[in-house]
């Protein structure tokens, strides 16, 4: 599914909750955004290439999907809330995930250094395998560095907010804060929640 299509089915559902009149419309409209996280979760599991870290995030996307449920039976069960003003309130207008690079150290270097100044020293004789363990030495330490860089990788969010005043912000995660384009948050504690 592409963006576009995306980005259109959370318009329709904006939309819809927006015109939403009747508690049931308005619990009908939630449950439906809380499914269409929870399916798009299970798809980005689906990418994992460990399938203990896929099962993992199958538990905590499952997990996530019941707890949202439960709150919107609750919100629904309260009956509609008071109007009111909210302060430093806004919406999310884009979620980008990207991937943090990891910090590499000495270790890493070494233990690339010594891999490859060992296999350098298996080739040629002399003065060539002088050169030969050196060369290795120096591609194995770069490499022992770029290994470790990408094993210490993590993925990091960016959400993107549009406060009702104008003012425009965006907060960076290292777990997935379960926000999508369109959804009213609201600035707390130097960060920012669902509202």
């Amino acid at each position: 599914m592409t963006h576009r299509t995306l980005a259109a089915l959370l318009l329709v559902a904006i939309a819809a909750s927006a015109q939403a009149q009747t508690p049931k419309e308005q619990f009908d409209a939630e449950t439906k955004r809380v499914a269409t996280r929870y399916a798009d979760d299970k798809k980005l599991c689906g990418d994992e290439q460990d399938s203990g870290r896929r099962m993992q995030c199958l538990r905590d996307s499952k997990g996530e999907y019941d707890k949202a449920m439960t709150q919107a039976r609750a919100q629904y069960k309260a009956g509609p809330s008071r109007a009111g003003t909210c302060h430093e309130c806004g919406k999310v207008t884009q979620v980008s995930v990207n991937e943090k690079a990891g910090e590499s150290s000495a270790l890493g270097l070494i233990a690339g250094g010594v891999a490859g100044a060992v296999l350098g020293n298996q080739v040629g004789s002399g003065h060539g395998r002088q050169l030969a363990t050196v060369a290795g030495a120096a591609g194995g330490a770069y490499a022992g560095k770029k290994i470790e860089e990408k094993a210490k990788s993590s993925k990091q969010w960016t959400v993107h907010v549009q406060y009702d005043d104008g003012k425009q912000a965006s907060y960076t995660f290292d777990h997935d804060p379960k926000m999508l384009s369109g959804d009213r948050v609201q600035k707390a504690n130097g960060s920012i929640v669902r509202h």
